[in-house]
């Protein structure tokens, strides 16, 4: 009979645990919001051609990722979508590590590809119109990891396109 009246305090002491863990992750989840953080600014400073694969493009995007606070980001991923006149064009992910000084910046690259599709769209593009050297972008992505979980950026302006974009006849 004692181990019968141990069991229901056994669950009592289980749920109060769960209880207690739940609401110290929920607090520290709260502090960790109350950290303000300016957004790191993110440019596109170059885009080279890499080897592709069948029908598929492969470019190298290069990143110049700087960062205002004081505290250093570090990173253990990467994560990015770019478009193109508006368009979805190239994805990419990569594994790197690294870290972006307090009050400093990093040059960080990423392979992207580039589907045969958003080729085609591109090159229709430029077929219904003049051949153009540089086009409007628009760039999201995110620096995975970290202490503070991952740092989300994105970035708007014009891209020189590479040779094999500007011609592709």
């Amino acid at each position: 009979m004692h181990a019968t009246a141990a069991l229901p305090r056994c669950g009592l002491a289980r749920s109060l645990l769960a209880l207690l863990g739940a609401l110290l992750v929920l607090g520290l989840a709260g502090c960790a919001s109350l950290i303000q953080r300016e957004p790191v600014r993110i440019n596109v400073v170059g885009l080279e051609p890499l080897p592709g694969a069948g029908m598929e493009m492969r470019f190298a995007v290069k990143l110049r990722v700087q960062n205002p606070n004081e505290a250093a980001i570090d990173f253990d991923g990467l994560a990015l979508e770019l478009d193109l006149n508006g368009k979805p064009f190239a994805t990419g992910v990569s594994d790197r590590k690294g870290s972006v000084p307090r009050f400093g910046e990093a040059l960080v690259e990423i392979p992207v590809s580039v589907s045969a599709i958003a080729v085609v769209r591109q090159a229709l593009g430029v077929i219904e119109g003049e051949p153009k050297t540089e086009v409007p972008y628009t760039l999201r992505g995110r620096l995975a990891g970290g202490l503070l979980g991952s740092t989300r950026f994105s970035d708007a302006g014009t891209l020189k396109l590479p040779e094999p974009l500007r011609n592709p006849r």
